[in-house]
């Protein structure tokens, strides 16, 4: 556990915080760093968790989950979060599950040019994660416009905001805060 301020262990923790512990629990019986960093605050922990599975592992979304996580990615890449880059390309990887595929979107975001290796409706959002990260304040109509132009629907145009939306806050916490990923287990899918 490490990050720029004290993280409560299990151990210490009262009757509120271990709730809030329960609830954060990853399918590995682990809570990440990433949650664990609310320990002083366990109202504040409970919030990013139902915010957190709401916008990213919802079973109502219908955005292919490889492109939820590939978009958390390439907003994580742009706001410079190694912590969620390293959780959420792993998952993205594990999802696409073909490592030369993978491999050349990987490259694409990092160099900032998606239109490499997506086309039409991924590119559109590709696009929009860009624009909604790097200038919030010059967003327009016309940019929900052409997704819809694209074939998003509204549902997942709201999909879609709110994982990149949730990572741009999820970045500026862990970058703020100096949280790795030390004793975390990287990837929802690392055991499997």
């Amino acid at each position: 556990m490490t990050a720029w301020i004290s993280m409560i262990s299990d151990a210490e923790a009262d009757d509120d915080l271990l709730d809030a512990l329960r609830l954060a629990r990853t399918p590995h019986g682990t809570v990440d760093n990433v949650m664990r960093v609310h320990s002083h605050r366990p109202n504040t922990m409970r919030g990013h968790v139902a915010l957190y599975r709401a916008a990213l592992h919802d079973d109502t979304n219908t955005l292919p989950e490889w492109l939820q996580e590939t978009m958390a990615s390439y907003v994580s890449v742009l706001n410079d979060c190694a912590y969620s880059y390293a959780n959420h390309w792993a998952n993205a990887k594990h999802l696409i599950g073909d490592d030369a595929r993978a491999d050349a979107i990987e490259q694409a975001i990092k160099n900032g040019t998606p239109e490499e290796v997506f086309q039409g409706r991924e590119l559109a959002l590709m696009q929009y994660a860009h624009k909604l990260t790097v200038s919030p304040g010059a967003m327009v109509r016309d940019d929900v416009t052409r997704l819809q132009d694209a074939g998003l629907s509204d549902g997942e145009i709201l999909e879609a905001n709110q994982v990149i939306g949730y990572f741009n806050y999820v970045n500026r916490l862990l970058n703020g805060l100096g949280v790795t990923t030390d004793g975390d287990t990287v990837g929802y899918y690392a055991n499997e």
